[in-house]
């Protein structure tokens, strides 16, 4: 099964697809497969020194099946969008680059032997990260083990910067537990008497989400807003009207919730069939995947919804308009913020390499921990654990659309819809 010449998307289905854990059990499994991955060289740099005369190749898995086919499928259209980019202004070094883009399926094992299969038997020449902190804590940990420099375009979860690795970077703004740092300080801005009371924190069981939610109640809770219900749930609930209906037996002014893009949906549907709306509702990625997001919960519904991205369409940072025209001429419309946030990740990426000037895995690296990098999500630095160290932007759905609503430097509305409408049934 050989990758085709160009963009290689392998979206075969595999065994094992949708297995996924808990934060804990995820650590313990992490382990174990960083241990399995240890049979690879000690040499490092994967492929070695590339052919002068051929093309780039930059590997990366993506869950373009099983539960995390939605925003891993919007991921590769923004590594397809950086690729037609970079080729079409004269390459990587001088060369074309060339995609290879394995299907995980949302799957740990899989995506541990689809990393070892890149850097061993595709033998790319760099790699590129894969979606969510669940996949993204194994597949590191092969990168790490091979001494190649591994940027992933999604895997905030803390646990993922306390390994000590050195060729691991996250580029987006800040890791989760640090998400809706920005949202907290605009509740702190309320007066008093606009402030909520009372709020409740149902999240998925996801090592991405939960960070998110758990900072939130901690620092909600120091500003006296009492918790009246929280709740972590399997990832692969699908009914959430018992949560719904506890969530309006509460009665919270504020709702947070940990939600990926389904479970956002869902509970949506059951707050509406329980009859109930907060005053103020807060999601963390569900709402940023555009139209998918607003066809799922009706785009009346979507006004007032809070949420926290890394990205706007409208910021004036490099390349960003030309990414967001490139988009929309290759798949149409706004592009959605996991393909923005895996563009992010390949400018990074090229940045380094171009600076260093050659395929120099520790070079790169070293780069990277040194110097700040322009991207479309504005400019990235990070730590000595990869860890990046800017601030998310405030974002809510106001008339159909989602508008920036802080920091002031990048808001497209200077209004803030409070408190959220009745939902429109």
């Amino acid at each position: 099964m050989s990758p085709r010449s160009g963009s290689s998307w392998n979206r075969g289905p595999r065994s094992g697809a949708g297995g996924r854990s808990s934060v804990g059990a995820t650590l313990v499994m992490a382990v174990a497969l960083f241990a399995a991955a240890c049979g690879g060289s000690d040499s490092g740099g994967g492929s070695g020194e590339p052919a002068s005369d051929g093309p780039i190749r930059i590997g990366a898995s993506l869950p373009l099946t099983g539960d995390f086919a939605q925003p891993g499928s919007a991921a590769g259209q923004g590594y397809e969008v950086w690729e037609e980019m970079i080729n079409g202004d004269g390459g990587l070094l001088g060369r074309d680059v060339e995609l290879v883009i394995l299907d995980d399926a949302s799957d740990q094992n899989t995506v541990v032997a689809d990393y070892n299969r890149l850097i061993s038997q595709e033998r790319v020449d760099l790699l590129l990260g894969t979606f969510s902190s669940l996949l993204n804590l194994p597949a590191s940990a092969v990168a790490e083990r091979n001494r190649m420099v591994y940027v992933e375009p999604a895997g905030g979860a803390p646990e993922i910067f306390e390994r000590g690795f050195k060729y691991l970077f996250f580029a987006q703004p800040a890791t989760a537990p640090h998400q809706a740092d920005i949202f907290v300080e605009y509740i702190e801005s309320l007066p008093e008497d606009q402030r909520p009371q009372t709020a409740a924190y149902p999240t998925q069981d996801d090592p991405f989400t939960k960070p998110v939610i758990d900072t939130i109640q901690a620092k909600l809770e120091e500003l006296g807003v009492e918790t009246v219900y929280a709740k972590v749930y399997p990832p692969d609930t699908t009914n959430f009207d018992s949560i719904g209906n506890a969530i309006s037996s509460a009665g919270p002014d504020l709702v947070a919730q940990g939600a990926v893009f389904e479970d956002g949906v869902g509970l949506i549907r059951s707050m509406q069939r329980a009859d109930f709306n907060p005053q103020i509702l807060f999601q963390t990625s569900a709402p940023g995947n555009s139209t998918q997001y607003s066809d799922a919960v009706g785009i009346e519904n979507t006004e007032g919804i809070f949420y926290t991205v890394s990205w706007s369409p409208e910021a004036d940072y490099p390349l960003n308009a030309e990414f967001v025209k490139a988009y929309d001429e290759k798949f149409g419309g706004v592009p959605p913020e996991d393909a923005a946030d895996a563009f992010a990740a390949a400018q990074v990426l090229q940045t380094a390499v171009e600076e260093v000037g050659e395929i120099d895995q520790e070079a790169i690296a070293d780069y990277l921990h040194e110097n700040p990098v322009d991207t479309i999500l504005g400019e990235l630095t990070w730590d000595e654990t990869g860890a990046p160290q800017a601030e998310f932007i405030l974002a809510q759905w106001q008339d159909g659309a989602p508008e920036v609503v802080l920091p002031e430097e990048v808001l497209t509305s200077d209004k803030i819809v409070f408190p959220k409408p009745d939902w429109s049934g």
